[in-house]
């Protein structure tokens, strides 16, 4: 009986690891913790410039009704088109506001953005839609331009990654992929 109940006791031990790893059979990633525009976060508040969002926009977008300082990475497309990732600098007024917007010029010399931003946070959840044009800002429905904000944080993250070197992208160790022989991008 003691003999049965010592192989049980044994066989009890080495199931229990085998149990726990059924139920979480991927490799949790070293930064699973950090939210999915956490790293973009980083980057623009470490490299960005200084620059603020206009009282109006950020009264739309929920933010308060002052300007509202930020550390901003802007890249113009060739429509000139400026897309936007903004970092609020401003303890009390936490967020992330993400933007398509072009400068336009009116008969009038007066000169305007037309477009949309997104306000999200860390985590890549929209929080709120605007439209910016010379009228100034409105909130829209988040479903009407939840597209466009998906590609515009693909976007960023797609930057960032090209801005930060890879670790082991290449098939040989110590040899970094374009001496491998892998094809560069180019951009």
């Amino acid at each position: 009986m003691k003999k049965n109940l010592a192989r049980f006791f044994i066989a009890a031990l080495v199931l229990i690891p085998i149990a726990l790893l059924a139920q979480n059979p991927a490799p949790t990633p070293p930064y699973s913790d950090q939210a999915e525009l956490s790293k973009v976060e980083a980057w623009v508040t470490s490299q960005g410039a200084v620059a603020s969002i206009a009282p109006e926009i950020a009264a739309t977008l929920g933010l308060g009704s002052d300007r509202l300082p930020v550390k901003l990475k802007s890249l113009r497309d060739s429509s000139g088109v400026s897309h936007a990732f903004a970092v609020s600098t401003n303890p009390s007024q936490r967020g992330i506001v993400l933007s398509a917007l072009k400068t336009m010029e009116d008969s009038k010399m007066e000169i305007y953005s037309v477009g949309t931003a997104w306000l999200t946070d860390r985590s890549g959840i929209l929080r709120r839609t605007i439209a910016v044009d010379a009228s100034g800002a409105r909130v829209l429905p988040d479903s009407s331009h939840a597209a466009e904000f998906k590609d515009i944080k693909a976007f960023f993250l797609k930057k960032l990654q090209a801005t930060t070197p890879t670790t082991s992208s290449s098939p040989f160790p110590g040899i970094s992929a374009t001496a491998a022989g892998e094809k560069e991008e180019t951009k």
